[in-house]
């Protein structure tokens, strides 16, 4: 792990310590309860519910999928990982004072070949929390703030977060470049960005 990104980990986990607790609340995608959007013949866009009037963008293209979370914007970015991936059916809600939902926590899990066989088994298979800013009204701007390996961190929910609580505010969706938090290993592959 870089010094820069230690760094910027360890100011926010003593930024967070001072500041205020924020909640947690969890909700399930439940993809029988979502709206299809668009499909082609590679995936499509759903709607789906998500938690107090904040929905959840869910896009599937090539095998990737990419997730926004609340009020999302026109913009057709796609973030996602170079690897085939999939998502899991937990997602862990930041609410602020007000019990606002201002980032969300998703558990990823990359698919990546053992070299020698080219399958894909549990042991070559990455776990990383993708941190999410949640679109606002009027503030539609959604997008990943930043990402932690759950498996080279053994308190990987800990700091995502942190990162949550102390990126997702101010971070700019479009100009800003997330990055790892924490330690991080060779399975937690490259992510990928695209506009679409």
């Amino acid at each position: 792990m870089s010094v820069i990104r230690f760094g910027l980990t360890l100011a926010l986990v003593i930024a967070g310590s001072q500041a205020a607790a924020a909640e947690s609340v969890y909700t399930k995608l439940v993809f029988d309860d979502c709206v299809t959007l668009s499909t082609d013949l590679q995936g499509g866009r759903l709607h789906c519910p998500g938690y107090k009037g904040y929905g959840i963008t869910f896009e599937e293209g090539d095998l990737r999928q990419a997730v926004r979370f609340g009020h999302v914007g026109n913009d057709e970015l796609f973030e996602s990982f170079g690897v085939f991936n999939r998502i899991n059916d937990t997602i862990e809600w930041r609410l602020d004072d007000n019990g606002v939902p201002r980032a969300a926590i998703l558990r990823w899990f990359l698919e990546n070949p053992d070299l020698q066989t080219g399958e894909v088994t549990p042991q070559t298979t990455g776990q990383v929390l993708v941190v999410s800013r949640v679109g606002q009204p009027g503030d539609a701007r959604a997008c990943v703030v930043g990402f932690v390996d759950a498996k080279a961190n053994a308190n990987a929910n800990v700091i995502a977060r942190v990162v949550a609580d102390g990126l997702a505010g101010s971070f700019g969706c479009g100009s800003d470049v997330p990055v790892f938090h924490g330690e991080r290993g060779p399975l937690a592959t490259d992510p990928m960005r695209a506009m679409r």
